[in-house]
């Protein structure tokens, strides 16, 4: 088959600094052991088994400020995701050492938040109701910051007169923010719109999507607790029209996908190591659906 290898695609620098950041405080010597995750580094099980082989131990679940009880001594990695200000206060509390992996982007809407509520804006955040992103940035100010997934979800809100300010989750899109804020404007004139969308997840789905065009089928690689993955599905088959799958790995592709197809994409979730990207590139390549029908029959 003809594979069409959509660039850019795979890990983002925030991914890569959060993997390299934990990588050295496992092999430091110094460092106070054990030493625990807050969560998954970054939703890909493949990124966990790695720092698992360094003696890391992922504490997984959606709420930080339970896990970090479950944290007595050593030393206690905040993830990409980021977290709120009182799992910080919290570790402090604890005595233990503290290594933020917290992605640059997420900092920045962090500092936004606390800026706007300063300010006296009460904050509609979008974001993913269970992901852990919105958890950390929403505990910034929780007194003023809601939650809306649509701008449905706001009609309940006592917003008349109010300073208004909507911000976004960074692993969102354009395509998923765009009818809310319009609609939030609509509503309410005064609302000021803040789009902390990460460039990195804009540029790989912007890619996706017009590399599409020229593929008969498309394949994301990544985990499904991935959020920006399964984005990357979900904006090749609404903004492209073609058909998209997400894998994990190479094992979980489908043949009846690829029966009649020339041409395939492949992309990668900006959470997804290199190696599998590339093992799924090379199955590809040596693909034959001609062949493979024939010895199914």
């Amino acid at each position: 088959m003809e594979v069409v290898k959509i660039s850019p695609r795979g890990y983002c620098y925030g991914v890569v600094d959060a993997m390299k950041l934990v990588r050295q405080v496992a092999e430091n010597p110094t460092a106070k052991k054990p030493i625990f995750v807050l969560g998954l580094i970054v939703h890909n099980r493949h990124a966990v088994e790695e720092l698992d082989r360094y003696g890391v131990i992922s504490l997984d679940g959606e709420n930080r400020l339970e896990l970090i009880e479950q944290v007595t001594e050593g030393t206690v990695v905040f993830t990409a995701h980021g977290v709120s200000q009182a799992v910080r206060e919290r570790a402090e509390a604890k005595g233990l050492d503290v290594v933020d992996a917290t992605c640059p982007d997420v900092t920045k809407t962090h500092d936004l938040i606390r800026h706007l509520a300063d300010g006296g804006y009460t904050i509609l955040y979008i974001g993913r109701r269970g992901h852990p992103e919105p958890e950390g940035a929403m505990g910034e100010a929780p007194d003023h910051v809601h939650l809306i997934e649509t701008a449905a979800d706001a009609e309940g809100l006592d917003l008349a007169g109010r300073k208004l300010a909507v911000v976004t989750q960074t692993t969102l899109s354009s395509w998923d923010t765009e009818e809310t804020i319009q609609s939030l404007k609509e509503a309410y004139p005064q609302i000021e719109v803040f789009n902390e969308i990460c460039l990195a997840t804009q540029l790989r789905q912007e890619a996706a999507v017009r590399e599409a065009a020229r593929c008969d089928v498309v394949i994301v690689v990544g985990d499904i607790r991935s959020n920006n993955s399964n984005r990357l599905v979900q904006v090749v088959q609404e903004q492209a029209g073609r058909p998209a799958y997400l894998v994990d790995t190479v094992a979980d592709i489908e043949p009846e996908w690829l029966a009649g197809k020339q041409t395939v994409g492949v992309t990668a979730g900006s959470s997804t190591p290199s190696p599998i990207t590339r093992e799924v590139v090379q199955f590809l390549e040596g693909y034959e659906p001609a062949a493979q029908a024939t010895a199914q029959g």
